[in-house]
């Protein structure tokens, strides 16, 4: 019997929770499953998942990182009638698809500002005879809420409707502890799947090798490390190797022209490269963000890494997540209210290639396992 699975997924900045949630649904596709994956973020070019219905809300996207003020395509702020369509086309796509497992990525635990379409998902799920299962898939660390009234308010909100919690990392690495200090609580819901990560990389015969590759994710926000990491470069012990930076799709023109006037010899700036897990493994060096997935590349390509944790506004996920990582022996980390050329040239020189330990980097077939057990579960 074929499993129907609805995934509902969300990018608002970077592009990070669409491809983790590609790739559980390519999993889950390999299994034989019929997923339909609804999102509601800005298209991404030539995406799509063999074998699976993509639906494509009118996209959101976050005019900052504080996240506070959300977009259409046309610039214009989110308001009731581009709500009542997109919550339309979440309903149709479940009605359609009559799903046996729905997956919300992130929710209840962040999107509080999708609850306009969500709610009414889950009241539908509710309703549905037989009821679908419902799960939430969440990264390995959660951005910190102090307020405890908000964090219990999220744990009663999954309580109340959840049957399952995938966290999408390695316990013996990263804990939803570390994140969620009332964590203990939803034990007996929750499943770590290990991290989410794509088919380890094999370069091919034109992916230059021995470089230091500065990345930037998307771009939005990486300006101020590619600028800082020209700075570095000839006070590092790197200062004759060839330097390549990898500024995203997103970063702004003027930006990309002021980087490239600050670029010397041995310099080489793009704004995209399909290959960039493979531009790793035959890395020198890298130095980056410390967001989920390139974390988990780097992870797997076993280079020497410096992290330099997007901070803005109140974001502590990647700070966490670099903490960790550091403190496991896996990077070197630069506090982004620390950064400025000497500390990253210091941090540059102190990196070295991380140990060998076994990081359980499975996370996609073990979330498809986990998502498909529980609609055997309701099987009559």
């Amino acid at each position: 019997m074929t499993i129907r699975v609805l995934i509902h997924v969300q990018h608002l900045l970077g592009t990070g929770h669409l491809q983790r949630s590609a790739l559980i649904a390519r999993a889950l596709v390999a299994e034989g499953a019929a997923v339909t994956l609804v999102t509601g973020g800005m298209p991404l070019p030539g995406f799509r998942i063999e074998g699976a219905r993509i639906v494509q809300l009118p996209p959101l996207r976050a005019t900052d990182a504080t996240f506070r003020t959300l977009v259409g395509s046309d610039g214009r702020p989110l308001d009731a009638a581009l709500e009542a369509e997109r919550r339309q086309l979440v309903l149709a796509a479940f009605a359609e698809s009559r799903p046996q497992v729905v997956v919300t990525e992130t929710y209840p635990f962040g999107r509080r500002a999708l609850r306009f379409e969500l709610e009414p998902l889950i009241e539908a799920v509710r309703a549905a005879r037989p009821r679908p299962a419902l799960v939430a898939s969440i990264r390995d660390i959660l951005v910190a809420k102090p307020d405890a009234a908000k964090r219990h308010a999220m744990i009663e909100r999954f309580e109340a409707d959840y049957d399952r919690l995938l966290v999408h990392a390695d316990p013996q690495l990263i804990r939803l502890e570390a994140s969620l200090p009332e964590a203990e609580a939803l034990a007996d819901r929750t499943r770590y799947t290990g991290f989410v990560a794509p088919a380890a990389a094999i370069p091919g015969p034109g992916v230059p090798a021995g470089e230091v590759v500065v990345s930037a994710g998307g771009g939005v926000v990486g300006a101020g490390l590619l600028r800082t990491a020209l700075e570095a470069r000839p006070l590092t012990r790197y200062a004759a190797t060839p330097w390549r930076l990898v500024t995203g799709r997103n970063l702004p023109e003027d930006k990309l022209a002021a980087l490239e006037r600050l670029a010397g010899d041995g310099v080489a700036i793009e704004r995209f490269r399909p290959d960039l897990p493979a531009l790793f493994a035959r890395a020198a060096l890298s130095i980056s963000q410390a967001g989920y997935n390139t974390a988990i590349e780097l992870l797997q390509a076993r280079v020497p890494m410096v992290l330099v944790p997007f901070a803005e506004a109140a974001e502590t996920e990647q700070t966490v997540r670099a903490r960790l990582l550091a403190a496991a022996g896996a990077a070197q980390m630069v506090e982004a209210a620390a950064l400025d050329a000497a500390t990253l040239a210091a941090a540059i020189d102190q990196a070295r290639r991380p140990p060998l330990v076994a990081v359980d980097l499975d996370g996609a077939r073990n979330a498809a396992w986990n998502i498909l057990h529980l609609a055997t579960e309701r099987t009559p």
